[in-house]
């Protein structure tokens, strides 16, 4: 409740938070909007693989000529890190490789960095994390995207007294989407694939939100960042829409869903025969919470809150997302706190790679929202007993042995360099949090 008043000192102080952004892409342009209506907030170097889409972006989301002049618009994102004025590093390229590089570059150069880019952070995160707490430096989830929200969340019910049943979020959901590919995607948004492509919409890249994967690493890095458990099984996704979530979203000896308390998990917003859950939760995020004592109950019915049967389990949620639209909150926190808006503390979720056909030797892995395989989320110390192989290195990687339809492909299936550093990293990761299992 201080950001905006400890913003409006630096502006007095003639010191403006300064901000490298990294990928101009849809997160990257939403925060882009809101630059010039921030006083106090500057983007003085945009990094991005395609300059001229940059500027573009730049302009698409209204900054006038002058500011898009002032700014610098480079390639080089390690030079640009190494050598640049700023206070925070913005990653949000979405490839976890890039994302890895960015972050530890951001890190040795003394800089916050705010990583959009979640898929690097459920592949190594919780190392990257160590890395800048002993570096002095801020490693944040990006505010506006669903894991940072729901960290928020759950840290409001810890702070209040509450303990936390279940944290996560909502989407659309039906078991067959796990085997979709971009091939079919657009159906299930009410697209046409013409419609999409004059769009310029990535069918990979929605496929990832249809087919469970962005799910599951969504659902891993607040697993990490807030010391939840993994359901054994994966992901329920049980249709639940808000006013049930303190019913459905409980412990299955209370009469919910949850093989326990203290999870995450994801509610769907379709019913399992495609009809629409009534007031569901797609877009936003919440929190099942449980009265300590029955005193606490008693004000949860005093004051209107949608319980279950016993009065002891109630739920907060927020409908909607703003994606990088919210983003200065996590710039500012860093800046000017020094604080995170959630940060992974220890490895308890993983996304394991699951073919969605049978897979045959010598075909080569295509990725999140590919034709290939699927993320499914799966307890750290399971994949790590597992060896399964990391969804975010399930890139142009080729099978050395057939993979049934819906198994877990292990680093053993694949042949991989071990000394490519993004590699490396995930194996130091692994070798160092795989004692907290």
């Amino acid at each position: 409740m201080n950001l905006h008043r400890l913003l409006q000192a630096r502006v007095s102080a003639g010191k403006p938070v300064r901000v490298a952004l990294i990928g101009a892409g849809k997160f990257g342009s939403m925060f882009l909007a809101q630059v010039p209506h921030t006083p106090g907030l500057e983007v003085p170097i945009i990094i991005d693989i395609d300059r001229d889409r940059a500027r573009e972006a730049c302009r698409t989301v209204g900054w006038d000529a002058a500011r898009i002049a002032a700014t610098t618009f480079t390639d080089d994102g390690a030079r640009a890190i190494a050598g640049g004025a700023m206070d925070v590093v913005v990653e949000a390229t979405g490839n976890p490789a890039v994302g890895i590089r960015h972050a530890r570059a951001a890190i040795a150069a003394g800089k916050h960095i705010v990583m959009v880019n979640v898929e690097a952070d459920v592949l190594a995160g919780p190392l990257l994390a160590e890395e800048a707490r002993k570096a002095g430096v801020v490693y944040s989830l990006a505010y506006g995207d669903q894991p940072a929200l729901t960290a928020e969340m759950v840290d409001w019910a810890r702070a209040t007294g509450f303990h936390v049943v279940a944290a996560g979020k909502g989407t659309k959901y039906l078991p067959a989407y796990h085997d979709v590919t971009p091939d079919g995607v657009w159906q299930h948004y009410g697209l046409t694939a013409g419609e999409a492509q004059s769009a310029g919409m990535n069918p990979q890249m929605f496929n990832s939100f249809l087919d469970g994967t962005k799910s599951a690493i969504e659902m891993a890095a607040i697993a990490n960042a807030c010391g939840l458990d993994v359901p054994t099984e994966g992901l329920l996704f049980p249709p639940c829409g808000v006013d049930d979530l303190p019913h459905i979203v409980r412990p299955r000896s209370r009469g919910g869903v949850l093989e326990r308390s203290g999870v995450v998990e994801v509610v769907s917003s379709l019913e399992r025969d495609g009809r629409p859950v009534f007031r569901d939760l797609r877009w936003g995020v919440y929190v099942v919470l449980e009265a300590p004592n029955d005193y606490a109950a008693d004000c949860f019915r005093q004051y209107g809150l949608k319980t279950d049967a016993s009065g002891r389990f109630a739920a907060m949620y927020k409908p909607y997302h703003l994606i990088g639209l919210e983003l200065n909150i996590s710039i500012l926190s860093a800046a000017l706190r020094g604080e995170p808006t959630g940060q992974a503390t220890g490895f308890r979720g993983d996304v394991a790679a699951v073919a969605k056909r049978p897979l045959r030797a010598g075909e080569v892995l295509d990725g999140e929202g590919g034709y290939t395989v699927w993320g499914k989320l799966v307890p750290a110390a399971a994949s790590l007993k597992a060896g399964a192989l990391p969804i975010g290195l399930a890139h142009r990687v080729k099978l050395k042995h057939d993979v049934a339809h819906g198994e877990i492909v292990r680093w053993s299936d694949v042949e991989f360099d071990p000394n490519n550093e993004t590699v490396k990293t995930r194996r130091a990761m692994e070798a160092t949090f795989a004692k907290e299992g």
